[in-house]
């Protein structure tokens, strides 16, 4: 597939990489940086183009008029509106081509829109909209599902929704002296005999195992299971100790993600917002409804204190400046905090305050890239999820074809020829949600949610579940 990404900010970079480890991805990277694209053609297998995203010279240097895939991520809004409406007057497809294009790829155009004002005019993007926008991409409403997913299951590392809701990814820390901890996972069913849950990876030390009935969890396993939602809070209770829900809320910064993790927050939980900038806390006390919302530095000691920090279930910094994030959660955490979470950008960063210091590091790049692979994906991929900051991955994909030219349909799960570090959690067929069990048959329509622990294999998942042209 070829692909042109137009942005080389932190975003861009990351899909840059992701996308280009992949064999049968071509990757264009467009910047005004020439620094910044010379650093990224030194590390990655890409192609850079100094120059504006908007420009029509520029995007047909690029490759346009060849491209599979638009993806403009620039810091702009405007400019990745505009962008996305110059690709698609040069390089639209000729009705006469487009059925025989269809077959194999469908060109697209994919915008990152921060402006909530924005995404909220339906009429402003799409086919015969003002901007041929095929999707937007939000990076702030999905770190704020995200992070409020994680307040709604406490002890929880990561969750993420499939079919729709019906089915869920979570990923728990197993703690000392909860009930299936040092027991081998064959137990479950004895403790949990009216609820079936597969538990489809563990993580231990930092390397992956990939379970069986007699592996045994060990304290501080990071253990990822997959369950019906109504399933999930028994799971966790044996993996953890039974926790209180988190109600009250110490949110670090104003900007869009703290304004809009407030908003989804306040109605349910006791929500305090602390903004250094005067101007931008006096507009977040305007626009909340029952939030406190405090001028000050979060990682002022005698503020943290005078607010009762050691009260607090989570300390959420959400600044503009992962510094800032990093110092005032490790205040929030020896001043009594019972979970602080922190958004960081930097990778290195991240992986060194996770777990000891930090419970959760928030990484926006790793939550956004997961919504762009869904539209790179092969085969009839609706949902991917980056795990483990993109060293794993969670896919949801739609069985098609018929036993004659489907290498999944018909067959039972245990004749599925998976490759390594790949399984199956789970099978949505319907309103139903099946565990994945080696005999179950996998039928035309199934929504089959795989775990992959290995990002590189994801092609050869794909390959499977893409049924010929002649099918579709």
């Amino acid at each position: 597939m070829k692909i042109i990404i137009l942005g080389a900010g932190q975003v861009g970079r990351t899909a840059a990489a992701k996308l280009s480890r992949e064999e049968a991805n071509e990757v264009t990277v467009v910047d005004t940086d020439e620094e910044v694209l010379r650093e990224l053609q030194d590390r990655l297998d890409v192609r850079t183009i100094a120059g504006n995203a908007c420009s029509p010279a520029v995007l047909e240097s690029a490759g346009g008029a060849e491209a599979d895939m638009i993806v403009a991520l620039t810091n702009s809004d405007e400019v990745n509106m505009v962008a996305c409406q110059v690709a698609w007057n040069l390089f639209r497809t000729p009705k006469r081509f487009q059925a025989t294009w269809n077959l194999f790829g469908v060109r697209k155009r994919i915008a990152r829109i921060r402006t909530t004002d924005y995404l909220k005019r339906e009429r402003l993007f799409g086919e015969g909209a003002a901007f041929a926008i095929d999707v937007c991409i939000s990076p702030e409403t999905l770190v704020v599902d995200y992070v409020e997913r994680l307040i709604r299951y406490p002890g929880a590392v990561q969750v993420v929704d499939f079919a729709n809701g019906r089915a869920r990814l979570v990923g728990v820390r197993a703690a000392k002296g909860s009930p299936l901890v040092g027991s081998a996972l064959r137990t479950l069913r004895e403790h949990m005999p009216k609820t079936d849950v597969r538990v489809a990876a563990i993580f231990r030390r930092g390397r992956s195992i990939i379970p069986d009935g007699d592996t045994v969890v060990e304290p501080d396993d990071e253990v990822f299971f997959v369950a019906a939602t109504p399933d999930i809070q028994a799971m966790m209770r044996e993996l953890r100790r039974n926790e209180a829900p988190l109600k009250r809320v110490l949110i670090a910064g104003a900007g869009n993600i703290g304004l809009r993790l407030a908003q989804a927050l306040e109605e349910k939980n006791q929500v305090k917002l602390i903004e250094r900038d005067p101007r931008r806390a006096r507009r977040a006390a305007a626009l909340l409804r029952s939030t406190i919302v405090l001028t000050g530095d979060a990682a002022d000691e005698e503020l943290l204190i005078e607010e009762n920090i050691d009260s607090m279930d989570v300390f959420c910094a959400v600044t503009n400046t992962e510094e800032a994030n990093i110092l005032s959660s490790l205040l929030a955490k020896k001043l009594g905090a019972a979970k602080v979470m922190a958004l960081i950008n930097r990778q290195a960063y991240a992986d060194m305050m996770e777990n000891d210091r930090i419970d959760v590091a928030i990484s926006p790049q790793t939550i956004t890239i997961g919504s762009l692979l869904e539209k790179v994906r092969r085969g009839d991929v609706v949902r991917v999820h980056s795990l483990r900051r993109g060293t794993a991955e969670a896919i949801e994909a739609i069985v098609h074809g018929d036993p004659r030219i489907s290498q999944v349909v018909g067959r039972t799960i245990e004749q599925v020829p998976l490759p390594p570090g790949a399984s199956i959690g789970a099978v949505v067929r319907g309103e139903e949600v099946l565990m994945a069990h080696h005999d179950i048959c996998l039928e035309e329509g199934d929504h089959v949610i795989l775990f992959i622990t290995d990002s590189r294999h994801v092609e050869a998942v794909e390959k499977l579940f893409q049924a010929p042209p002649s099918f579709l």
